[in-house]
């Protein structure tokens, strides 16, 4: 088979050990095939049970750590992995799925799709099938965001985004969408003034991968409605989609100011 990205995943069967490197991917391997992990990143949190070796970060897993673990096939991810740590791992002989930094809900739920059935030989699972369903809809536009990811700098979502489709499909455009860069650094000053020019009316804060609360990150914005959000629920490609969507209408229906 292919990855994301036409690389060749040359597998003799079904792998029945494998190695995430993206979290998102950590949670949809373990819920639908149980039993095939084998290791992951420090910053896989699900399932909360979930008791394999850890490999340290994706930017920088240790790859001795890795092929320690004897994977058949390790997963990775375009945007969150490095193409030399993928290159390292191919070039000792092992099998690295790499899947494209999804832009749109659909994008990410093809991928998946495509993996479980055809690397994994498992059934379209009932979580994806509810997700596809869930995430078909695209309500009305009602609020234009600017939607942080980090402060120090500050890091906004940009074009092609799967956080930015999701909260276009609840009805929330932010107002970077069509800007060059998939996270553009604009500075404060600019920031505010979307919301005084009236271009941008709520502001949007996920808890990670910068943990926004109630008591940073609002105060950069004096008088602004903010909704605070579960990253995971924004970002997350996997089973959390299926909660994600009614847990994120609930928040963003009820900003703060």
């Amino acid at each position: 088979m292919r990855d994301d990205l036409g690389a060749d995943v040359a597998l003799g069967g079904p792998p029945g050990r494998i190695v995430s490197l993206v979290p998102a991917l950590t949670e949809a391997v373990a819920v639908t095939a149980p039993g095939r992990l084998v290791g992951a990143t420090d910053y896989c949190t699900h399932p909360p049970e979930l008791d394999v070796p850890r490999v340290g970060g994706s930017k920088y897993p240790r790859l001795d750590a890795v092929l320690d673990l004897r994977p058949e096939l390790v997963l990775a991810n375009s945007e969150e992995n490095r193409q030399g740590d993928v290159a390292a791992l191919r070039e000792a002989g092992i099998a690295v799925w790499v899947m494209a930094a999804p832009a749109t809900v659909a994008m990410a739920l093809d991928s998946l799709r495509a993996l479980f059935t055809q690397a994994f030989a498992v059934a379209i699972p009932d979580w994806l099938a509810e997700a596809d369903r869930l995430w078909q809809e695209e309500r009305p536009t009602w609020a234009r965001a600017v939607v942080p990811v980090w402060r120090k700098p500050w890091v906004v979502l940009g074009r092609d985004t799967f956080g930015g489709d999701v909260l276009r499909r609840l009805g929330v455009e932010h107002v970077y969408a069509d800007h060059a860069e998939r996270y553009p650094r604009p500075k404060l000053a600019e920031l505010r003034e979307k919301f005084d020019s009236g271009e941008a009316d709520l502001l949007v804060l996920p808890d990670e991968p910068y943990e926004f609360t109630a008591d940073d990150g609002p105060e950069s914005f004096p008088g602004v409605p903010y909704a605070l959000l579960s990253g995971r629920y924004l970002t997350w490609y996997g089973p959390s989609l299926v909660a994600a969507h009614g847990e994120l209408a609930r928040s963003l229906a009820s900003p703060r100011v």
